[in-house]
């Protein structure tokens, strides 16, 4: 079994906006580059084998600055990439239900299986999350591994690990630069 610590990245203006990022690559506001900074002191003298981060340059620098402190290198990779949100990207809530209330509406009550337009659906997420750490499980066996993500892309792993369907993970989104610990086992 491999450990695996889920790291959300940490602040960029659009999560302060209420802005559905998606798969936009939003840099880290001065908070979130802090925020790293500080998840990376809490973590300095943790044993890690490995750190994995997605291509999205929030958690790419997020890892970057906590791999400094570690002394690790970032292995990069794309499935690690949060839920593409579609024409959602870069919209609010109160916008989104405005200009789509009846696919907003459907999304809330069937999220795994119902995508935003142009999106993927939170089931499509967890399928390519759960490749990812299942690859992560058989590269570090029996290992401790940082991964440094997105909240739906991690909370997919959340529900998963718990035993719980991908629909769960609405309510799983780990806050900004929060460690969540579970143990993976690959398929």
């Amino acid at each position: 079994m491999t450990g695996l610590a889920l790291v959300r990245h940490g602040q960029t203006d659009w999560n302060l906006a209420g802005r559905y990022q998606g798969q936009t690559d939003e840099p880290l506001n001065a908070a979130g580059m802090e925020q790293a900074r500080t998840l990376a002191d809490h973590l300095d003298g943790r044993r890690f084998d490995a750190i994995y981060a997605s291509s999205l340059q929030r958690a790419r620098a997020t890892a970057e600055i906590i791999a400094g402190r570690l002394g690790l290198a970032v292995h990069i990779d794309p499935r690690l990439k949060e839920v593409n949100l579609g024409e959602w990207e870069g919209m609010t809530v109160p916008e989104i239900k405005a200009r789509y209330a009846e696919v907003w509406d459907a999304r809330q009550a069937d999220p795994e299986h119902i995508p935003p337009p142009g999106g993927e659906t939170v089931a499509e997420v967890g399928r390519r999350m759960s490749l990812a750490a299942d690859d992560i499980a058989r590269d570090w066996p029996d290992g401790r591994v940082l991964v440094v993500a997105h909240g739906m892309a991690l909370a997919t792993l959340l529900a998963r690990a718990r035993n719980l369907p991908f629909a769960e993970a609405l309510r799983l989104i780990p806050d900004n630069a929060q460690v969540s610990e579970i143990e993976w086992q690959a398929s």
